[in-house]
């Protein structure tokens, strides 16, 4: 079924959540752990374990056991508006007696395309038939990995999830301050990905788990520019193609991610922002300071990003071997901010999880009337008990002679590094796991 973007239109469309057809097995990477990597000091099982098998049936479920020791743990579904969705995703580290539980669910929450004429705004997910574009993928889309088939409602089977491992270079270097000695390893990251066709873009929903314990989010638009959108001459777009004659109108991909934690099962879980200040040198001498300053995020919020400033999940009960609360902070990739409406004003926003908020924008979720449809609306002071995250990474996009034709793809994302989740790099080589806090001189 070919789907097509409806020009100044926002569509409402309801899904349906979809299922698999084929059997993703459970088999883990054959590859043994990298030269001298091998376990840190043990960190403590969670307070509420987590289940070592995902409670999903085996055709929803994804385990891996990467280079190094570590295995991720998670489930997946296919809804014909936000796509893939991953849930119960768990995080087991090299000698851990447990995995520790880091996310109930995980998914994109809108694609919003706003073109800089003002003629045409789209949400692909909810208005444009994002879901119902899954692609077919071929074996080499999908190299050293296995491509399991998804039912699409109205189209059938489709060959459209991929899970694989790639390498990634260094996952860590150290040279000895005496002699020859070097510690490295190489990386192989998990990646579980789909690419969903609207209109002429193509989008790849890409999710990466490392060895360290990071969790990688990403779209990567590719496919082509749209035909029809050729007539840019006020100052709106680029010249493509022979002299001046069609300019291509620019646009904006708003891509917005939804993720609810549970950090080692809790529903306990809290926000932190933390800022820091930089004090220019004292006259008499010395160099510049800087102090950084912890707030507890207490009530739902509308969050810009700024220099040096980072926000943090932290679990209301698991702590590491060393007694530090574990936690998860976000790491916005490169961003665009679209000021244009209220909901891509901002780069992240908190907000008291609802079963209805599903969507940053043209929302279906079914919320009561009056409670808005975008997540900007859902911002008004109420308590956090319950946090569930949002994320908004822009790419302004000014075509380039380059993006013809087929365009290279243009990936925008953010990370979720592990902060305290363990007391060491997960990695760390035997003749290191004593140096836990200051380090020996030497090493």
């Amino acid at each position: 079924m070919s789907i097509q973007r409806i020009r100044n239109g926002r569509t409402r469309k309801r899904g349906a959540v979809l299922t698999a057809a084929a059997l993703l097995g459970t088999a883990t990477a054959a590859a043994g752990p990298a030269t001298g990597a091998t376990a840190a000091p043990n960190p403590p099982a969670p307070t509420s374990a987590a289940r070592t098998t995902p409670d999903c049936s085996a055709a929803y479920r994804i385990t891996r056991k990467l280079d190094g020791g570590t295995t991720w743990r998670m489930c997946w579904r296919y809804d014909t508006d936000a796509g893939l969705t991953l849930d119960r995703v768990t995080y087991q580290p090299p000698g851990a007696a447990a995995p520790i539980k880091v996310l109930d669910s995980a998914r994109l929450a809108q694609i919003h395309v706003p073109y800089d004429d003002g003629g045409a705004e789209y949400d692909d997910l909810t208005g444009a038939g994002f879901g119902w574009g899954l692609q077919n993928l071929k074996p080499a889309e999908c190299p050293g990995g296995t491509i399991t088939t998804v039912k699409v409602a109205e189209v059938g089977d489709v060959k459209g999830l991929c899970t694989t491992t790639r390498a990634r270079g260094h996952a860590y270097r150290m040279a000895g301050d005496g002699g020859s000695k070097v510690w490295q390893a190489q990386a192989k990251d998990l990646l579980v990905y789909t690419v969903n066709k609207v209109g002429w873009y193509e989008y790849i929903t890409e999710w990466r788990f490392t060895a360290d314990g990071t969790i990688g989010a990403n779209v990567g638009a590719t496919g082509s520019l749209s035909p029809v959108d050729y007539n840019a001459t006020d100052g709106r777009g680029w010249p493509l193609g022979k002299g001046a004659r069609g300019y291509a109108t620019s646009h904006a991909h708003n891509v917005f991610w939804k993720l609810d934690f549970g950090l080692d099962g809790s529903t306990k879980d809290r926000i932190e922002q933390f800022d820091s200040t930089v004090t220019a040198p004292p006259a008499g001498g010395g160099g510049p300071t800087v102090k950084t300053k912890r707030t507890v995020v207490t009530k739902e919020l509308a969050g810009d990003a700024k220099n040096m400033r980072w926000w943090r999940v932290v679990s209301g009960t698991g702590k590491n071997a060393d007694g530090h609360a574990r936690s998860y902070e976000i790491v916005p990739g490169h961003t665009d901010t679209h000021a244009g409406r209220g909901f891509t004003r901002h780069d992240v926003y908190f907000t008291q999880s609802r079963a209805c908020e599903k969507f940053a924008s043209n929302n279906i979720g079914g919320c009561a009337a009056g409670a808005g449809d975008s997540v900007d609306k859902w911002v008004n002071g109420e308590t956090l008990t319950k946090p569930s995250v949002w994320v908004n990474i822009g790419f302004h996009h000014i075509a380039r002679d380059e993006d013809q034709q087929p365009m290279p793809v243009h990936w925008q994302g953010f990370q979720l590094a592990p902060r305290d989740v363990t007391a060491m790099n997960p990695l760390t080589p035997a003749d290191l796991a004593s140096q836990n806090g200051q380090p020996d001189l030497g090493s």
